[in-house]
């Protein structure tokens, strides 16, 4: 509980950093000798305050997605980018932008979730058909999934001259973050509390469907719930800020090395540490080539597959 406490303390010291880094001058000085509506109040109501707040829910929610998968598909090494869950939301997101580009946001993360859980339910049948006894394969088979899910969305892309939109989905980036553009992620926020309260039915379905149904429990409805947790967060997450790869497999995975596997325990971690993390990266991000900004996504994912190829080999060597 205290190491928990120092992670919300640091999370909450990365948070107020974030409010004053960037072009704009935003120090603490600026804002006390301004009014509301000079511009670094402005500055602070529009962009830095939606920004933080973007990270924070994104953070934590694409954790949590991460967790919720590795519990229901009971494998350390997947979760929503390496199972074909982003790119299906990325492939919805762009076929509603094609037939119907009027609609609302909302109605467009709808869609997307909607492709998000198709795609999720495609690759644990997949899974059905292929002897798992190396945990290596299933990771495998989800980023080939995903990689014939993303060719067949860069051709129709290509086709309708939609590369460029296709690449700002593809690429995470917190910059246009402004008052107004974030709140679809407050979505994310009711699937972290959605994921807490049946903790323990998803850990109970991580051992199994015979294990879980002896138990007086409905495998198939907690899959249907974990499904459903992180195809909307998945979508939220894809429309809102674009994809983040890698982090809904880093955090959980080093939270099980510090806590153990009861995802009750291992919920309020995973929430926390994630958002720290996004944020740590996003800091990152911006101060390295000041002041230009590197995307969230570039610097995640230079982190989260060194992170991934060690927790692979590590996997390996202790198999050995």
């Amino acid at each position: 509980m205290r190491l928990l406490t120092v992670g919300i303390v640091l999370t909450i010291v990365l948070a107020i950093i974030s409010l004053f880094v960037g072009v704009s001058d935003v120090s603490l000085g600026a804002l006390l000798s301004s009014s509301a509506e000079d511009r670094p109040m402005q500055v602070l109501v529009m962009s830095r305050i939606p920004r933080t707040l973007a990270i924070l829910l994104a953070g934590s929610s694409l954790a949590i997605a991460g967790l919720v998968m590795q519990m229901i598909v009971r494998n350390r090494f997947v979760e929503p980018s390496t199972a074909g869950t982003t790119e299906s939301a990325t492939l919805g997101f762009l076929v509603v932008t094609l037939l119907a580009p009027g609609w609302p946001l909302m109605a467009k993360m709808i869609v997307a979730a909607m492709f998000a859980l198709a795609g999720t339910a495609l690759f644990l049948r997949i899974l059905r058909f292929v002897p798992l006894r190396d945990v290596l394969l299933v990771p495998l088979v989800g980023i080939m999934l995903g990689g014939v899910i993303g060719a067949v969305t860069s051709f129709f892309a290509y086709r309708f001259n939609l590369l460029p939109s296709l690449l700002a989905w593809s690429m995470g980036d917190f910059s246009g973050v402004l008052r107004g553009r974030y709140e679809l992620l407050w979505f994310g926020l009711a699937g972290t509390i959605m994921a807490y309260i049946a903790a323990d039915r998803f850990t109970v379905a991580g051992m199994g469907e015979d294990f879980t149904t002896n138990l007086g429990l409905n495998y198939k409805r907690v899959m249907t719930l974990g499904l459903i947790i992180v195809s909307i967060v998945s979508a939220v997450v894809l429309v809102s800020v674009g994809s983040i790869p890698f982090l809904g497999l880093i955090v959980p995975n080093v939270v099980s090395l510090m806590v153990g596997d009861n995802m009750r325990r291992t919920v309020p971690w995973v929430a926390v540490l994630g958002a720290a993390f996004v944020l740590a990266c996003d800091i990152v991000g911006r101060i390295v080539r000041f002041p230009y900004e590197i995307p969230i996504s570039v610097v995640v994912g230079v982190i989260g597959s060194g992170l991934f190829l060690y927790l692979l080999l590590r996997k390996r060597h202790n198999a050995a």
